[in-house]
């Protein structure tokens, strides 16, 4: 009787999620799923939950990208390996064909640069890539000093989503001078929805339109953001995205 109603009103039949449409990015190199760690997965369980659509929306590799700042969140080294070791055997428990590894998402704070000059190890993923993010509303004092220093202890910086940094909304001159001087760009799928507002999906469209994009991710800190990105393979951009050299390939 069920299937009868169904051929009858196809209408009412909820439509199929999309899969794997990910799947040509391979990997996310920019994510909140290590639990307890910041303001991403709380528990093990979501983080599982997370993993799952992950591997559904294409990916088969996961770089997990904790917050570090001095101020709120004081993780070390060695607690992120450790919960990635958790994570890992959980993993591997139930059998999920996905490779985890990790870095950090860097604040630009007094205890960064106090890193970078007592020249201590970051944690990075790739060719010796650096995820490093800012203030969203002030402009970091510094910053190509500090990006100078990043560059001179043998690391490559990448910008976390500069399209959601509303200091450079009305300031597009300091996107491309960066991106020349070799700060790479990464922007968040979901702006390209607009999940953060209008003005992150224009600064990302921009981006995109310029080809100044080096990597994408979704910066997931919850299961829901990764629903929302179904939206993405319905947008125009789809197309566009899918024809940039993303770094995201060679990881």
């Amino acid at each position: 009787m069920a299937s009868f109603f169904k051929r009858l009103f196809p209408g009412n039949t909820p439509a199929a999620e999309p899969v794997n449409f990910l799947k040509f990015i391979g990997s996310d190199m920019h994510a909140h799923v290590l639990p307890g760690l910041d303001d991403g997965a709380e528990s093990l369980e979501q983080a599982m939950a997370m993993i799952r659509k992950m591997q559904q929306l294409g990916y088969h590799k996961l770089i997990l990208t904790p917050h570090v700042m001095g101020d709120f969140y004081k993780n070390t080294d060695t607690d992120i390996k450790a919960k990635l070791a958790e994570l890992q055997i959980a993993v591997q428990q139930e059998q999920i064909a996905i490779t985890l590894e990790c870095a950090a998402e860097y604040y630009l704070d007094e205890w960064f640069v106090e890193k970078l000059e007592a020249k201590q190890p970051l944690l990075c993923f790739g060719a010796n890539y650096v995820l490093i993010e800012t203030s969203y509303i002030n402009e970091p004092m510094r910053f190509q000093d500090i990006i100078f220093q990043i560059k001179s202890n043998g690391y490559k910086p990448v910008l976390a989503h500069p399209e959601r940094y509303s200091y450079l909304y009305n300031r597009w001159e300091h996107l491309v001078e960066w991106h020349e001087k070799e700060v790479l760009f990464q922007i968040n799928l979901n702006s390209l929805t607009g999940y953060y507002g209008p003005e992150a999906k224009r600064i990302a469209k921009k981006l995109l339109d310029h080809k100044l994009i080096d990597f994408v991710g979704t910066d997931a800190h919850s299961e829901k953001q990764l629903r929302f990105l179904q939206k993405l393979p319905l947008s125009s951009v789809f197309k566009k995205l899918q024809e940039l050299p993303l770094r995201n390939y060679s990881l």
